[in-house]
C-alpha cells in the first residue's frame, strides 16, 4: 500500500461530490479516511470547524466549482496560487486544498488522528496539470530516473529501490479509497503514488552504501525531475472533475 497525502485524497473526493459521481455518504467516508476526526474550519463560520457532512452543503452554498490539491516542495509551488501567506503555510505543510469559486483554501493541521483543515485567503492557480499530460511527463521522467538509476548501479546502494521499478506492472493497493473521475486519472495517479514511493525510497537513503559527496549529489539529480512529474501527475488526477 502506499500513503496518499490527506489533500489528494480529499480533492478527489471533493471533486467526486461536486460532479455528482458521489453521493453524499460515500464522500463522507473517504473524507474521513482513517481519521477519528475530521474538521474543516471555513469563512463565515465562527466556532468549531464543520464536519465533513456540513462541508458539503457549504461548498454548494459558496459555490464551489473544483477543489485542486496543492502538493508544494521548495521551488516548486505545485497547485498554489498565492498569496504568499497561504503559500507559506502550505509548503509548511507541504499540501493544501484550494477551492475554486470562493477564493479560499484550506491547510490541514494533523495530530495523532485528528485533522483540522484551517482556511485562509487563497487563489486558485494559474496552471494545473491536465491528466493526459501528466501521464506523459510521469512516463519520461520514469524512464530518464531507470536509466539514470541503472548508470549509478541502484541495485548495490539499494535493492529495494530497483525492485520497486521492477515491479512496476504489478497491482497496488492505495493506502485509502479514493473514487477517480475516469479510469485514465485512477492509472495516472497509481503511477504517481508509485514513483512517489520510489523516490522516498531512494532518499531515505541516498547516501548509502558509502560513496562521495558527489556520487550522491547524481543520484538526487537523477531523481528530482521523477519526483516533480509524480507530484504532478497526483495533483492532475485529483484535481481534475472529467479525468482528462
Amino acid at each position: 500500500m502506499f500513503h496518499v497525502p490527506p489533500a489528494a485524497r480529499s480533492a478527489c473526493w471533493l471533486n467526486a461530490w461536486l460532479s455528482g459521481r458521489e453521493g453524499a455518504d460515500a464522500v463522507i467516508t473517504g473524507l474521513m479516511g482513517e481519521q477519528a476526526h475530521v474538521e474543516f474550519v471555513v469563512f463565515g463560520h465562527d466556532g468549531p470547524g464543520l464536519s465533513p457532512a456540513l462541508l458539503l452543503g457549504e461548498l454548494r452554498r459558496q459555490g464551489v466549482t473544483q477543489v485542486s490539491a496543492a502538493l508544494p516542495s521548495p521551488g516548486d509551488p505545485l497547485g498554489l496560487g498565492g498569496p504568499a501567506a497561504f503559500n507559506a503555510d502550505a509548503l509548511d505543510v507541504g499540501e493544501a486544498l484550494v477551492l475554486h469559486g470562493p477564493t479560499t483554501g484550506l491547510v490541514p493541521r494533523t495530530t495523532g488522528r485528528s485533522t483540522r483543515w484551517e482556511a485562509a485567503a487563497a487563489a486558485p492557480p494559474t496552471f494545473l496539470p491536465d491528466v493526459a499530460g501528466a501521464d506523459r511527463g510521469l512516463r519520461a521522467a520514469l524512464t530518464q530516473a531507470a536509466d539514470a538509476l541503472a548508470d549509478l548501479d541502484v541495485a548495490s546502494w539499494n535493492p529495494d529501490v530497483a525492485d520497486a521499478l521492477m515491479n512496476l506492472r504489478q497491482p497496488v493497493e492505495l493506502g485509502a479509497p479514493m473514487s477517480f473521475p475516469s479510469g485514465a486519472a485512477a492509472r495516472t495517479a497509481v503511477s504517481g503514488f508509485r514513483c512517489q514511493h520510489i523516490v522516498e525510497l531512494a532518499f531515505a537513503d541516498h547516501t548509502g552504501g558509502a560513496v562521495s559527496a558527489w556520487e550522491a549529489e547524481q543520484r538526487r539529480t537523477a531523481l528530482l525531475p521523477l519526483q516533480r512529474a509524480s507530484r504532478a501527475a497526483i495533483v492532475a488526477a485529483c484535481s481534475s472533475l472529467d479525468g482528462r
